[in-house]
């Protein structure tokens, strides 16, 4: 080796080591949306927010133009007393209006960003919004010929990927997720309760090799069951677990658990019983359960049946009878909770080769030192 190339090796060498762990591109994601019924083409997708920098649950709510605190913090499963000066988890999903349009699906009007100096169209899809959408996307949605070309103040309509169609017949919640270093299709189907074949075939990916991070996912969220009458005017109401939404003008808080992928709906805590019609089902009030004392893993509950407001504004309920036990007959206590170690593990790994390759790196620089 030549005297000048000699400091060049350490350079090369980090180049390597970050290349190797560093987020490959990716290329725009379109999710397929081929719902066209006024009702089927319009839902509330889920996107998967991680924010560049240490931010507020209140920056993200402004970012995202989302019309109430309340909303973020069901999205999230955090509790109502969280304030919007709480530091924002990552990733934080974010609930959006979606719209099915030509075959695919982008969230509705929202959100929007004014371009301030010095950005640029990559800075604000790959900075701003987390690798959501790319800068061609943004360009198109906005008939931007040159994205070169943009004026301080000017409003952007930001698209991200969204779609409303079922899966396998069923109604799902999409996730628009963008995939992080050193994940895998099998961590990411394990981590959201779907299967790799799901993931594959919705993604249109030929196979788990052509993974990419950086790469936007749909990921379909199963939605727990409910008693909701097709008349009421939240009918449509879907809610995946982790999460849990505010209906009946917030009267009612319905969640989401994997343990029994049952809707439980309650009265919210803290809203006025002067405003919220009670609901009941004859003597129990919603949300009450009973257990059968012959059948260990049968319950009967006062679930909730939507709100109509037709002539006044009424909380619906009916009784019904589900399974507290899994396909194994285990009660909820038994079954086994849910775990990302493994995506942890694998993006701990990543970290682990990179600090590995530094090490190398400072062993070729003190050689040389000594050469």
């Amino acid at each position: 080796m030549t005297a000048a190339m000699a400091p060049l090796v350490p350079v090369l060498l980090l180049l390597a080591c970050v290349a190797a762990v560093w987020p490959a591109g990716a290329g725009a994601a379109r999710f397929v949306c081929n719902a066209t019924a006024p009702r089927a083409s319009t839902c509330q997708a889920l996107v998967a927010y991680a924010p560049p920098n240490a931010t507020t649950l209140a920056a993200v709510r402004a970012l995202f133009q989302l019309r109430s605190h309340r909303a973020l913090l069901a999205s999230n499963g955090l509790p109502l007393s969280t304030p919007p000066s709480a530091p924002a988890p990552s990733p934080l999903r974010v609930r959006l209006p979606c719209l099915c349009s030509g075959g695919a699906g982008a969230t509705f009007q929202r959100p929007t960003y004014r371009i301030r100096a010095g950005d640029t169209l990559d800075a604000i899809a790959r900075g701003v919004f987390a690798g959501l959408v790319t800068y061609q996307d943004i360009a198109a949605a906005n008939n931007v010929s040159d994205p070169n070309k943009i004026a301080v103040g000017q409003e952007l309509w930001i698209p991200v990927p969204c779609s409303c169609d079922p899966v396998a017949g069923q109604p799902v919640v999409h996730y628009t997720y963008v995939v992080p270093p050193g994940a895998s299709v099998a961590a990411i189907a394990q981590d959201f309760a779907t299967t790799e074949a799901t993931v594959l075939a919705l993604n249109r990916m030929p196979d788990a090799k052509s993974l990419l991070a950086g790469q936007v996912l749909d990921v379909p969220l199963r939605a727990c069951s409910s008693a909701i009458s097709s008349t009421a005017i939240d009918r449509n109401l879907l809610v995946p677990n982790g999460s849990y939404i505010l209906t009946a003008n917030n009267c009612i808080m319905c969640g989401c658990s994997s343990y029994t992928w049952q809707l439980d709906c309650q009265p919210t805590q803290g809203i006025s019983s002067s405003f919220c019609p009670a609901a009941k089902c004859g003597d129990m009030f919603l949300g009450n359960t009973t257990t059968s004392p012959t059948l260990s893993c049968e319950s009967t509950v006062c679930s909730y049946a939507g709100y109509t407001n037709s002539t006044s504004f009424t909380i619906l309920a009916n009784l019904t009878t589900s399974s507290t036990c899994n396909a194994a007959a285990m009660s909820p206590m038994a079954q086994q909770a849910h775990s990302s170690a493994f995506r942890l593990a694998s993006t701990w790994l990543r970290w682990t080769e990179l600090i590995v390759c530094l090490h190398v790196i400072f062993l070729c620089v003190s050689f040389l030192n000594h050469v």
